[in-house]
C-alpha cells in the first residue's frame, strides 16, 4: 500500500514525495493537516501491542480521541487507564500521559469479559483496534464491519483456516460497506521496503529465482500460574503457548516475514514441505507450541523460498528477509546487489505510526484502505507451513483454502474448561 493515498507506488518514488515530505518531519502528525473532525477510537485488548497501537494512531492524528477499553481481564483495563493516564517507563525511556485532549474514557465505558468486544464496538466509536490473542480476531472482525466500525486489526487475523476464510469474506463485507480494514504488517507501510520493494517489482534484480527470510530469537515471556485460575484463564494469560488462541509462532510472529515473500511474489505460494519440533520447550507450561519451524515454501513460478523461525533462549537472533533473482539480490528493507545496486537513503519513519497515518488518511479521504484479503492470504500460508511441519506432510495451499476443515473454536467461552493440550507429532498429527 502506498503511504499517501493519491499516489500509486511508484509515483510516490518518482515524484520525490518522501524527500519533499521527510524534511517536514518532526514528529509523525506534522505529515499532513489534522482534520476538523473527531475519530473516536475504542481498544480491544488492552496489553502492550494494543497500548502501543493506541499511541501509535493517535500519533497519526492529533483529532483522533480514545474513548473505549475492553479486555478479557479487568486488571489489564486498569493497567491499560494507568498507562494512558500516568505513564511510566524510566528516566532513559520515559512514557508520557496521552495527551488530555485525545483522551477521553471513563469507568463507564470500560469493559471486561469475553463480551467487552461488543460493548467497546456499542459505544459509539468510529474506528476500533483490535489487539487480543488472535483466535478472537475473525469474532471481534465480524462485529465490527457488522456495526459499520473501521478496523485497525492486529496480525495474524485467524490461527485456523475456517478462521482465515470468515476473514476473507469480511473483507469482502468491509469493501462493499466502504470501511478500512488495515493490519498491523507495519512493513508493507515502511518507506525502505516500500522503495525497494518498487524497485524489485521493476526488475532491478531480474526474475525472482528463491529466496529466505527468517525470525530468530530468545524465548519470550510465561506468567506463570495462580492457584485462583481457572485452566481457561491460565491459557489465556500464556496466550502464546497455545495453538489454539496464538496459532504457534510460525503464525503470530513470523508472519511478518511471509508477508514480505508473499508481497514479492505476488501472492500465496503453492505449496509447503515442513518441520519442527520442541527441543526447549519440553515444559508442560509451554502448552503445546514448539520452539522451531523450518519450511520450504514452493511459489507459483517454481522458486522456492526457505522460511525459518525459533523462539529459544541463548540463540543466535536473526529477524530478515532476503531475495534471489536473475539480475541480482535483495534484502526488502533497503539493499539491492547486482546489476543495479542500490541502498535506501531515506530518512527513518517510524512503520508503526505510518500505517495509522495511512488508515486516518483513507478514512478521511472517503477511500478507506483494505488489507484484508491479503492479510488473511498470508495468515493461510504461515498455517500452511504450520501444518505441513506438524503433520510432517507436503500440503497444497489450494487444499487447505478449498479442502480442510481446520477449526480451533474452543466448545465454549467460559472461565472453566479450556482446550485439552496435545503436542503435534509428525507422521502422527493428522492433516484435517
Amino acid at each position: 500500500m502506498p503511504p499517501f493515498p493519491g499516489y500509486s507506488r511508484r509515483q510516490f518514488i518518482k515524484t520525490g514525495a518522501v524527500a519533499s515530505l521527510l524534511p517536514l518531519v518532526g514528529s509523525v502528525p506534522n505529515l499532513f493537516a489534522a482534520g476538523s473532525d473527531r475519530i473516536r477510537v475504542g481498544l480491544v485488548g488492552c496489553g502492550g501491542r494494543g497500548i502501543g497501537a493506541v499511541r501509535n494512531c493517535l500519533a497519526a492524528d492529533p483529532s483522533v480521541q480514545l474513548v473505549a477499553l475492553g479486555d478479557a481481564f479487568a486488571d489489564r483495563v486498569e493497567a491499560a487507564m494507568n498507562n494512558f493516564t500516568k505513564g511510566g517507563g524510566n528516566s532513559n525511556n520515559p512514557i508520557a500521559p496521552l495527551p488530555t485532549d485525545q483522551f477521553a474514557v471513563t469507568q463507564e465505558r470500560c469493559f471486561s469479559g469475553f463480551d467487552a468486544y461488543q460493548q467497546v464496538i456499542d459505544s459509539g466509536i468510529d474506528l476500533v483496534l483490535l489487539a487480543t490473542p488472535p483466535h478472537f480476531r475473525p469474532r471481534h472482525l465480524q462485529a465490527a464491519i457488522d456495526a459499520g466500525v473501521h478496523v485497525f486489526a492486529e496480525k495474524p487475523v485467524a490461527v485456523d483456516v475456517v478462521g482465515c476464510r470468515q476473514v476473507m469474506q469480511i473483507a469482502d463485507l468491509a469493501a462493499a460497506k466502504k470501511l478500512a480494514f488495515v493490519t498491523g504488517t507495519q512493513r508493507r507501510h515502511s518507506l525502505d521496503y516500500l522503495e525497494t520493494m518498487a524497485r524489485i517489482k521493476d526488475g532491478a534484480i531480474g526474475e525472482l529465482t528463491g529466496g529466505s527470510c527468517y525470525w530468530l530469537q530468545e524465548g519470550l515471556w510465561h506468567r506463570g500460574r495462580q492457584p485462583e485460575w481457572s485452566e481457561m484463564e491460565y491459557q489465556m494469560r500464556n496466550w502464546l503457548y497455545f495453538t489454539w488462541l496464538s496459532g504457534d509462532h510460525i503464525v503470530e510472529q513470523h508472519l511478518h516475514n511471509i508477508d514480505i515473500m508473499n508481497w514479492a511474489f505476488g501472492g500465496p505460494p503453492v505449496k509447503a514441505l515442513g518441520l519442527g519440533g520442541r527441543q526447549s520447550r519440553t515444559d508442560p507450561k509451554y502448552g503445546d507450541a514448539w520452539d522451531h519451524f523450518s519450511v520450504e515454501f514452493e511459489y507459483a513460478n517454481g522458486a522456492r523460498v526457505q522460511s525459518h523461525c525459533r523462539q529459544i533462549v541463548g540463540t543466535t537472533h536473526r529477524v530478515s528477509e532476503h531475495l534471489v533473482g536473475t539480475k541480482g539480490t535483495a534484502d526488502p528493507s533497503g539493499t539491492i546487489r547486482g546489476e543495479s545496486p542500490w541502498k535506501y537513503a531515506g530518512q527513518p519513519v517510524n512503520p508503526y505510526d505510518l500505517e495509522h497515518v495511512d488508515l486516518i488518511r483513507s478514512i478521511r479521504a472517503g477511500t478507506p484502505l483494505n488489507e484484508g484479503r491479503r492479510i488473511a492470504e498470508t495468515t493461510l500460508t504461515a498455517i500452511l507451513g504450520r501444518v505441513s511441519a506438524y503433520t510432517g506432510r507436503e500440503v497444497k495451499y489450494s487444499w487447505l483454502l478449498e479442502a480442510s476443515k481446520q477449526d480451533l473454536t474452543p466448545a465454549a467461552y467460559a472461565w472453566g474448561d479450556a482446550p485439552a493440550v496435545k503436542v503435534p507429532v509428525p507422521g502422527v498429527t493428522p492433516l484435517v
